[in-house]
């Protein structure tokens, strides 16, 4: 049974009721709704969005995610990229996150339209900031270098999990050292370009393994981490094996700080972009100061 403390906020501003209908109206897709995030009217009416690009169907198949598989994405719009950019000047957001499924089936694994979605919004909203949140492309370097070439803001790719439940969570081709090695290539090709990660917790990692994970992540030079809890999607996912207390969220945040990243968020529900603009401004801030 979950502790009340995982209580879901409902979906009810007018703000994100009129993004919503907008994106919808454009043929969009946002991991917020197809991830089922709980923070979406919260990020939303905030104005933070996270963009799903290069359509809603992913080649891999991760134990933990409800986003929809198939051995073949979706055709790919050619005009995806100026109608981010459109939404994002209609309703003036100032802060947002582009993540996509994976795209092993295409030539460069969706780097370049990556790329193209970061200019035309760059373009057409030079205030915006722009996050991106990567797939490992393979750690293919040049597919990389397409990606963070186009100056995002920040670039982001998850570990998800410990070193040792990996195989357990993500598809087979989604290794821990190479989520490491992507993220440690990104301050190689541009050292100026913030980076980012996040880590689920509840599905059976000890404390000393999270501890090594941040260790890991600092190694890489990770700016940014954010934790949260594990909600199981359908019948077939992972199993919960804990609910984590917002106590011991606060305790983990302690503990990341120390490790050297300048901004953590942590808590039940956390997740990879939550209020991504409100914590890459508050990071930045402490850092200059």
């Amino acid at each position: 049974m979950k502790p009340e403390w995982l209580t879901i906020k409902p979906a009810s501003t007018e703000k994100y009721r009129e993004i919503k209908e907008t994106i919808s109206a454009l043929g969009l897709h946002t991991v917020c709704t197809e991830a089922n995030c709980p923070n979406i009217t919260e990020c939303w009416s905030g104005g933070t969005a996270t963009f799903m690009v290069l359509g809603e169907l992913c080649t891999r198949g991760c134990k933990f995610c409800s986003v929809l598989k198939s051995a073949k994405g979706a055709n790919v719009d050619p005009l995806e990229p100026y109608k981010l950019a459109q939404v994002v000047k209609k309703w003036g957001l100032p802060y947002i996150v582009i993540t996509s499924v994976c795209r092993d089936d295409l030539p460069d694994q969706g780097a370049g339209h990556f790329a193209k979605c970061i200019e035309e919004i760059k373009k057409m909203n030079p205030q915006t900031m722009v996050e991106v949140l990567i797939p490992d492309f393979q750690e293919n370097s040049e597919f990389l270098k397409k990606v963070v070439e186009a100056k995002p803001d920040v670039v982001g790719h998850n570990i998800e999990t410990v070193e040792r439940l990996t195989p357990q969570v993500r598809d087979r081709r989604a290794m821990y050292r190479q989520s490491l090695q992507v993220l440690k290539n990104v301050k190689q090709i541009d050292k100026t370009r913030y980076t980012k990660s996040a880590m689920m917790l509840g599905i059976g990692e000890t404390d000393e393994e999270v501890y090594q994970a941040f260790a890991d992540l600092r190694a890489a030079n990770v700016d940014f981490l954010a934790i949260g809890q594990y909600l199981k999607p359908k019948g077939y996912h992972l199993e919960v094996k804990e609910y984590v207390t917002p106590e011991k969220f606060g305790s983990l945040k302690q503990k990341a700080l120390e490790a050297g990243f300048l901004y953590v968020a942590s808590g039940p529900f956390v997740r990879s972009s939550y209020k991504a603009g409100e914590h890459f401004i508050e990071a930045i801030v402490k850092s200059k100061s």
